[in-house]
C-alpha cells in the first residue's frame, strides 16, 4: 500500500470497504446528508452522522488486513491516523 498514491489508496478502500455491512452503519443520506463509507481512511474520517456504536466488524475487512490497521469503529472514533495521535 505504501507505493500507491493517496487516490489510489482512496479509490481501493471505497472498492473494497465493507462499512455498509456493519451493525454500526447507519446511511446519512437518509438524514439529508451523504452515504459515506471508508471511515478508516485519513481523507475520510469519522461518520458525521453514527453516533452509536453497536458492533465493529472492522477487524474483517479486506482494507483493515491491506493496510495494516489495528484500530476500530473508525465511524465513531475517527481514522487509525486519528485515534492513534489521540492515544
Amino acid at each position: 500500500m505504501e507505493e500507491m498514491s493517496m487516490e489510489d489508496k482512496k479509490k481501493f478502500v471505497m472498492e473494497n470497504c465493507t462499512c455498509e455491512k456493519c451493525p454500526s452503519y447507519k446511511d446519512c443520506s437518509a438524514e439529508g446528508g451523504e452515504k459515506e463509507k471508508g471511515f478508516c481512511f485519513p481523507m475520510i474520517g469519522k461518520s458525521g452522522c453514527i453516533k452509536e456504536e453497536k458492533g465493529c466488524i472492522c477487524g474483517g475487512c479486506p482494507v483493515y488486513t491491506k493496510m495494516g490497521l489495528k484500530n476500530q469503529y473508525y465511524c465513531t472514533r475517527g481514522s487509525e491516523k486519528a485515534q492513534e495521535e489521540n492515544k
